[in-house]
């Protein structure tokens, strides 16, 4: 049986019929539910498909829906520019950035030209090496084939990649500044250097916060097609303010600030298995684009 992705994960599935049956094989596109002991998918009519894991006989990732290749790299191209680490350079189509280790979207090389290729792997690994980092990779769904496909085991972190058009619903005030104050980092909690979190490539950024309740971080930059998109990222809420509608609030403040500074379109990464941040995107508009997955290049 062909190896199968992580649950969740849209698929399209070829697999055998019983003996006798005309056509022998049938298709099924949809999200799979389980591998094991029977492979399920549903599909989007809301229909689950039960397979023998022997009768399997191709699967094919896909994105989360239906999605140029163009549109994936317009949307990974402002979100590096948006978290472009201390150092970078562009390298055969490939973006590498470094930032002495803090954060992965700071240290990690992500193909955005339509040439990337795999090829490339060996310079990036001694780019990284020189420096004292991992040679992460950041693979997005169909922007760049590896010399071979990933297992679990060696996918770091996976993340969904949600998008939205804009203008945003008209926000409550929130306060916002152009570089994290010292309440901001104090909240935050995360050590990442300022410089790091103030970043970005050609656009500007903004830093949100609800007094003692939440924080968060907007960049505004541009993708390949020119197009400007807002990026949500670091939102922290207190633990002991959560479900009070603060994560919404500060999410909204930050997109209405993108809308005001040119942006078009919003995403958020989130962490595939992070279903209530998830959740909350869904309620404020976003859907699902692709996929977004950390593999250590050494290792390849």
């Amino acid at each position: 049986m062909p190896d199968l992705p992580r649950p969740g994960t849209r698929v399209s599935l070829r697999y055998r019929l019983p003996a006798g049956s005309v056509p022998p094989l049938n298709d099924v596109v949809g999200h799979l539910l389980e591998r094991e002991p029977v492979v399920r998918v549903r599909t989007k009519t809301g229909d689950t498909v039960e397979i023998s894991p022997a009768d399997v006989v191709t699967v094919r990732t896909l994105t989360d829906v239906p999605v140029k290749a163009s549109q994936i790299r317009a949307v990974e191209h402002a979100a590096a520019l948006g978290w472009p680490g201390l150092h970078r350079e562009w390298l055969d189509g490939w973006l590498l950035r470094a930032s002495d280790g803090y954060t992965h979207r700071g240290n990690s090389a992500v193909p955005l030209d339509i040439n990337a290729s795999a090829v490339t792997l060996p310079a990036i690994r001694d780019w990284y090496a020189r420096r004292g980092l991992t040679p992460w990779l950041a693979v997005p769904d169909r922007l760049v084939r590896l010399p071979r496909d990933l297992t679990d085991a060696e996918i770091h972190l996976e993340s969904i990649v949600m998008v939205r058009p804009l203008p945003a619903e008209p926000a409550q005030e929130v306060t916002l500044t152009a570089e994290p104050d010292t309440a901001w980092l104090t909240f935050y909690e995360r050590d990442v250097p300022v410089e790091v979190l103030t970043a970005v490539v050609d656009g500007a950024v903004a830093f949100g916060r609800i007094d003692d309740a939440a924080v968060g971080r907007a960049a505004v930059t541009p993708a390949h097609d020119g197009t400007r998109w807002v990026g949500v990222s670091a939102v922290r809420v207190a633990e002991d303010r959560r479900r009070r509608g603060h994560a919404r609030t500060l999410c909204a403040a930050l997109l209405e600030w993108g809308a005001r500074s040119g942006a078009t379109h919003a995403y958020v990464q989130v962490l595939a298995d992070n279903a209530g941040a998830i959740a909350l995107y869904e309620s404020m508009g976003f859907t699902a684009q692709h996929r977004e997955r950390y593999v250590d290049a050494s290792k390849l």
